[in-house]
């Protein structure tokens, strides 16, 4: 049987399932964390904000997964019932902390800053402006960077984290009803599709490398950076504690050149935190130089190919150019959305595909491409307005 009225912050399991059994016949819920991860390679969870419809914080709670005996296993089942919408504002740190915690990636899945670029807003919208252009309120910051782990918590710090969700509701459903006004909901499943693939929140050691920013495709330091990037996430995970903690990348790139294989070959480097220059760490980091020193030509790793742009128009990029600019504008949503400079520059290279090639970008800006391209269009001036005309 339910309990009502639910506590405004839930400390146990019991008083978390109540909550989830409301909210599986609810249309959606809002959710937001606090976390930290300054100190750690994981996130630690400290609070998660839940609100159901409504025009109140009634419906709305804090969830204290440090309180004694919580178990969150309600909740990651709200996050697999198919009926309810989770709804999130820059969703992407949240699932990973989800992903990693759980095992689960909330489904289905409503992301209010992918949704306003969709809607217009601008490029990576913050949820303040949000609530103040859509809610017409504002949000104290105040509590923002304090320690969300330290208890009992403030009201200060209680408002603020309802704050989050609470006023998401209104912002949910006005963009919601905006995509449909404008037929654009399609436009944000897409851009969702890799925001809720869970692989892109596993990071696996062996292609930690591919983090780094490498300037030379020198196998044997390739082969020794990727080695060294290995035994650090590998060592990072394990203690949980940051990667800059265990080498900085300036570091781990400067041994990857001078290939230290004794601790007194550390002891030479310039950028080598003291922490890493004894012990498991020094140890770790001789025993990664090696594997890539001895490691065969064949399985050295590579660096992706750049495009070739050796056949790039420039008369043609600029056109286009302006085409995206006038696109852009006529739907609303943020050049960089559809198409970066340097998808331009691969167009008119001779490079026809890409993400601006594929689904609403295409509808939007990729076939009137590949006919500016092709020559069945030119680009005119009326006023400040850039026309397009049929050849």
């Amino acid at each position: 049987m339910l309990r009502y009225p639910l506590p405004q912050t839930l400390t146990t399991t019991d008083q978390l399932a109540d909550f989830c059994a409301r909210a599986a016949s609810a249309p959606y819920v809002t959710v937001d964390t606090e976390f930290l991860r300054e100190r750690t390679y994981f996130a630690q969870l400290c609070l998660v904000q839940l609100a159901m419809p409504g025009k109140d914080d009634s419906n709305a709670v804090l969830v204290d997964p440090l309180a004694e005996g919580m178990d969150l296993a309600p909740l990651y089942d709200l996050f697999r019932n198919p009926d309810v919408v989770k709804v999130f504002h820059a969703a992407r740190q949240d699932l990973e902390i989800f992903h990693v915690e759980g095992g689960v990636v909330p489904s289905p899945l409503f992301d209010t800053q992918v949704a306003a670029m969709v809607c217009g807003f601008g490029d990576q919208v913050g949820y303040e402006t949000l609530v103040r252009r859509i809610s017409k309120a504002s949000v104290d910051k105040s509590s923002r960077f304090t320690d969300w782990s330290r208890r009992p918590l403030s009201d200060a710090q209680k408002t603020y984290a309802l704050a989050d969700v609470t006023h998401l509701r209104q912002i949910y459903e006005y963009l919601r009803n905006q995509l449909a006004i404008s037929g654009r909901t399609h436009w944000l499943e897409e851009e969702l599709t890799a925001l809720t693939n869970a692989d892109n929140y596993v990071v696996t050691p062996e292609d930690a490398w591919q983090r780094l920013k490498i300037r030379t495709n020198a196998g044997k330091f390739l082969a020794i950076a990727r080695e060294l990037a290995a035994f650090r996430e590998t060592y990072a995970q394990t203690k949980n504690i940051p990667r800059s903690r265990v080498v900085k990348d300036d570091a781990l790139m400067e041994l990857a050149s001078t290939k230290p294989r004794s601790i007194d070959d550390l002891a030479k480097s310039r950028l080598l935190l003291r922490e890493a220059r004894r012990g498991e760490i020094a140890d770790g980091l001789i025993a990664a130089v090696t594997r890539g020193m001895e490691m065969d030509a064949k399985h050295h790793p590579t660096l992706p190919e750049g495009r070739d742009r050796s056949a790039l128009n420039p008369a043609l990029a600029d056109l286009l150019r302006v085409l995206l600019k006038a696109k852009a504008e006529n739907v609303g949503v943020a050049q960089k959305l559809i198409a970066s400079s340097a998808d331009l520059d691969d167009i008119a290279s001779g490079h026809l595909d890409g993400m601006w090639s594929r689904g609403w970008r295409r509808e939007v800006f990729g076939d009137e491409a590949l006919r500016l391209c092709d020559g069945k269009i030119a680009l005119t001036a009326q006023g400040s307005k850039v026309l397009i005309v049929n050849l």
